[in-house]
């Protein structure tokens, strides 16, 4: 690593430790840096109040910002290098369709709490990339796995309109309202779940840096450098449901971080190599994500309005320079 990426990884760790920091005190209650220490510390000359606030709710929240926007954005980064398409997302295999199936059937049968609908989000979310790394062992074209991938989130995207169609008023609203993403529904029990998930893909991530480098030379030179590419996307496959299914779960679909964040790390580190690529693409996600979620709370507006302004002008930026 370069004298240039060290100075990098040194900033993204501190700006995203400061907007960590920020993150616990922004919010309806603005509080100082002395409360959220005392909070945190258990100082005596700390309400009871204010350490309810940081401690039940701003802390979790603003550690789910942080597990959120480290997995959606390596998940992308994946994705994009895995189908050589830089507007490849999270969302690509269907996650995101399948994790709104299982809501959908939750919702409508009436037992839309908090922790079944992560359950079912994830449980869908899982069944429908099971399903296309059975396929993806049977075809070889990465290319046409991506085609049936769009063509299953396109059906089961018509079954979830069906069903929304026949859900009571409740029902809908409560489903629309998840489809809008949030990062203050995840609970502390939820969390000890969402942690482990989320280390866990990024491990896996971590462990195929290498085979992400052949990929970026094609898939026949990967085959011929010795690349055992079934087993190569099982595991991609496998890190990405982990990341991005265990994300929409508990928070339900938050778009353009997957996408957008994998080109932003390219143009900071001007490499391709994935040691370097893939923990930073965490630390760039999980900034961005802590400052889309302060905004969100300064301004009361749904995280994803924010994720998807911030996005947009990197995806149309990457069109046209791709042309």
């Amino acid at each position: 690593m370069n004298r240039r990426n060290i100075i990098l990884f040194a900033t993204l760790t501190l700006l995203t430790l400061l907007l960590f920091a920020a993150d616990m005190m922004a919010g309806a209650v603005r509080l100082s840096p002395a409360q959220v220490w005392g909070a945190l510390t258990g100082a005596d000359g700390c309400d009871t109040l204010t350490r309810a606030i940081v401690v039940d709710i701003r802390l979790v929240k603003a550690v789910v910002a942080l597990l959120a926007g480290a997995a959606l954005s390596v998940s992308g980064l994946q994705m994009q290098t895995l189908f050589n398409n830089p507007l490849a997302g999270p969302y690509v295999l269907g996650i995101s369709s399948g994790a709104s199936l299982g809501v959908a059937l939750v919702v409508l049968a009436g037992v839309g709490t908090s922790a079944g609908v992560a359950g079912a989000a994830w449980a869908g979310a899982a069944a429908v990339l099971a399903v296309i790394a059975v396929v993806g062992r049977r075809i070889k074209d990465i290319m046409v796995i991506l085609i049936l991938g769009m063509m299953f989130s396109s059906g089961v995207g018509a079954i979830v309109q069906i069903l929304q169609y026949l859900g009571d008023e409740d029902s809908l609203k409560t489903f629309v309202v998840w489809t809008m993403g949030s990062l203050g529904d995840v609970t502390a029990p939820q969390l000890r779940v969402m942690v482990p998930s989320v280390i866990a893909g990024l491990v896996l991530a971590m462990v195929t840096v290498k085979p992400l480098d052949l990929l970026l030379f094609g898939q026949q030179y990967a085959l011929t450098m010795g690349l055992n590419l079934r087993r190569t996307r099982t595991w991609l496959f496998l890190s990405t449901t982990l990341l991005a299914g265990t994300v929409t779960a508990f928070c339900g679909p938050i778009g353009f971080i997957g996408l957008a964040m994998p080109h932003v790390t390219r143009m900071l580190t001007d490499t391709a190599a994935h040691r370097i690529l893939v923990p930073a693409t965490m630390l760039t996600g999980a900034a961005t994500m802590l400052l889309c979620d302060i905004i969100s709370k300064s301004f009361t507006l749904p995280v994803n309005a924010i994720t998807a302004l911030m996005g947009i002008p990197v995806v149309i930026w990457v069109v046209l320079r791709n042309k």
